[in-house]
């Protein structure tokens, strides 16, 4: 149903949903992130091919991280931006290098995977850490164009100030709704269907064949369910709603209105708690794929229940509760 004039959205929600969820993932990230990198790099000499990817994940991650602080007092003051337009373009910089930098190298990781086990005659010796790294600096310089002409978008609004937009404000929202449904197509897209069929042979190879280890077979499957996890669960949501978002807000400014108009608002909200999700998730690729941080992290868990089972003996010289209580 559309009407001659829009009713207002109510905007209330983003202000309630969006701070907390950027709190959990900040603490979760920070944590996870900063505690896998460190054991990758203190294991630098026995880095790996896929390592090197999950390496820059990390960093992807930790870039987009460090920006959050900034959105959750923006989210707190009801979306008032006081850090001035050009941060305002950097954070949201941040966030585009941080989602499309992860699916380029969740790629790159399917691709990598699908080649060692479905042609691993071909892979051997021919594929080095040295390429991995060139194909890393191919991503962030890829991932890097594709989010450039975001920046020479307006993130703030003359008639609303102290916004700052993920897109951009109400003048320039039909050339963004064009830029968002390329970027979509190339950033999205593509990788998600390279990663679809990769892991599809790779799941046919894994059926058909006995030869390959169970060991092998284990770790692949749990990979292919951590990136559906990611891509369902953070990626595919945002993509859909946030274009929809965009087109409702070109439909709105031509007074071409409908109902479901803040239902989609709603849901682009929560989709994009969803997709910074990705920051406190990816680091599940660091355990599936470093068995020395595995080892760590069991190690970690069995102290812990060690201290629990068997907590430190009482001081001898402490002061008993009832003549605590006496001498106050």
């Amino acid at each position: 149903m559309n009407n001659t004039t829009c009713q207002s959205i109510n905007f209330d929600f983003t202000s309630r949903f969006l701070p907390p969820v950027f709190i959990l993932v900040f603490i979760v990230g920070l944590v996870a992130n900063g505690w896998g990198l460190k054991s990758l790099l203190h294991n630098w000499k026995k880095l790996k091919i896929i390592n090197v990817f999950v390496l820059n994940l990390g960093l992807a991650d930790i870039l987009y991280l460090l920006t959050l602080p900034f959105l959750m007092f923006y989210y707190f003051m009801r979306s008032k931006w006081i850090f001035g337009d050009t941060f305002c373009k950097i954070t949201r910089f941040c966030f585009n290098l941080n989602l499309y930098g992860s699916i380029g190298f969740l790629t790159c990781i399917s691709v990598y995977r699908y080649l060692a086990i479905v042609h691993p005659v071909r892979m051997m010796g021919r594929f080095t850490v040295t390429h991995s790294v060139a194909i890393s600096v191919m991503v962030w310089l890829l991932v890097s164009v594709q989010s450039l002409p975001d920046m020479f978008y307006t993130k703030t609004s003359g008639n609303k100030p102290g916004k700052c937009y993920d897109t951009t404000n109400d003048t320039y929202v039909e050339d963004y709704l064009k830029y968002s449904l390329g970027r979509t197509l190339t950033g999205f897209c593509l990788p998600f269907l390279i990663t679809l069929g990769c892991y599809g042979h790779v799941i046919v190879i894994l059926c058909c064949k006995n030869t390959i280890d169970k060991v092998q077979k284990q770790r692949s499957l749990k990979l292919l369910l951590i990136l559906i996890v990611l891509f369902s669960v953070c990626y595919i949501p945002y993509h859909v709603f946030k274009n929809l978002i965009v087109w409702s807000r070109v439909l709105s400014k031509q007074q071409v209105c409908y109902e479901w108009f803040n239902e989609v608002y709603i849901a682009s909200q929560i989709s994009r708690g969803l997709v910074c999700l990705n920051s406190a998730l990816n680091p599940l690729i660091y355990l599936h794929g470093n068995e020395d941080i595995r080892s760590q992290l069991r190690q970690l868990l069995q102290r812990a229940r060690q201290m629990f089972r068997h907590p430190p003996p009482a001081d001898s010289g402490s002061v008993p509760m009832n003549q605590i209580t006496d001498e106050v």
